[in-house]
């Protein structure tokens, strides 16, 4: 089985914050093996496990048990990207947590959600499953900070939960946690989450448009066919995070997914693909995409794309497509150019246009 893999929106603010704190966010980032250039692609898909790790080494690196809740303060109901469209929409509580548990798969895949209701009480419980025994507690913080800051976005702030629940022991200050909360404190639990009154969950949402509810459904059904990434697709993710690092190589991916060596290219053999085919097409696509635009210098992109020297890159990008680099930007150039001088002759011609009639 792959190993669970996660959104780098889960660490929205991480590099600020890691400043303020005075750690070296990068650097911590680096060490569990991610780019932390990537940060910013929010919708890109990571090993869940390197987030976990990279939380939990930041709040020993800083001294402040509560990283995970501090960090859950740089987020927005944004955060969860396309999901939170379709949420601030539902009409109450219920519905939109109904929504972010259905959809969960969408934003974290190490993440699970249930909710049980008994005698007038409901208990949302949240755990997490990185794949591999690791510590999680920052991860368990984040998650249900989270749930907590969505359910008060839709309630407003006069709502507070009966308690919130840890099934880690009570951090030497939780100064932070009473203040965020706001309710009673259960550490040393059975279960990780949130309690609440049964009657909260149906108060009407005050984010929603009624007028908006159905076109955010629509919005959310062409995206959200709930479906397990493929095992190419992860492959090519892990590729295309792991090339600027240096070390992308069949072994790091298979440790990432959580397999082996063989059973990889076994998988991937039954796809009629090779670890080569995948590396060569997602490095193509990514060559194509650097090289047509003006940002990055040759040498900048032979690095980028982990080839040992500028020439070997360009003796590869020449078999790949039949020029050089310097020739494929200089057409991409004279494309573009070419194109926008055309829409500025029709556009005129346009404007020149006698009526007729």
């Amino acid at each position: 089985m792959a190993k669970p893999l996660a959104r780098y929106a889960a660490l929205t603010g991480y590099i600020e914050l890691g400043r303020m704190l005075h750690i070296n966010p990068a650097e911590l980032l680096r060490s569990v093996g991610l780019d932390p250039a990537g940060i910013a692609l929010q919708d890109q898909w990571v090993p869940a496990t390197a987030i976990a790790r990279v939380l939990e080494l930041s709040a020993a690196a800083s001294g402040h048990e509560d990283f995970a809740l501090k960090l859950a303060e740089h987020r927005r109901l944004s955060t969860l990207g396309p999901l939170s469209v379709s949420i601030r929409e539902e009409p109450d509580a219920r519905s939109a947590l109904g929504m972010l548990i259905r959809y969960q798969h969408m934003y974290n895949e190490a993440l699970y959600i249930r909710m049980t209701e008994r005698d007038g009480l409901s208990a949302i419980q949240i755990s997490i499953d990185p794949g591999e025994p690791i510590p999680i507690r920052q991860s368990i913080e984040l998650a249900v900070t989270v749930v907590h800051q969505l359910l008060r976005n839709l309630l407003g702030d006069r709502w507070n939960p009966v308690s919130v629940c840890f099934e880690h022991r009570r951090p030497a200050d939780d100064a932070t946690h009473r203040r965020m909360f706001g309710a009673a404190l259960s550490f040393d639990h059975d279960f990780s989450g949130i309690v609440t009154y049964t009657h909260d969950l149906d108060e009407p949402n005050r984010l929603s448009d009624p007028g908006l509810r159905s076109y955010a459904k629509q919005f959310l059904d062409t995206i959200s066919a709930p479906e397990q990434p493929t095992l190419e697709g992860r492959v090519r993710e892990l590729i295309e995070l792991l090339l600027p690092t240096g070390r992308c190589s069949i072994d790091q991916v298979a440790r990432s997914l959580g397999v082996d060596r063989r059973t990889l290219h076994r998988h991937l053999t039954k796809s009629g693909q090779t670890f080569t085919s995948v590396l060569d097409a997602t490095r193509a696509e990514l060559a194509n995409r650097m090289v047509s635009g003006s940002r990055y210098s040759f040498i900048e992109i032979s690095e980028m794309l982990a080839f040992s020297t500028p020439a070997s890159f360009t003796r590869w990008f020449n078999r790949q497509f039949g020029v050089s680099p310097r020739q494929w930007r200089k057409r991409t150039a004279a494309t573009a150019a070419a194109a926008l001088e055309l829409d500025t002759d029709v556009s005129r011609n346009g404007q020149n246009r006698v009526p007729t009639g």
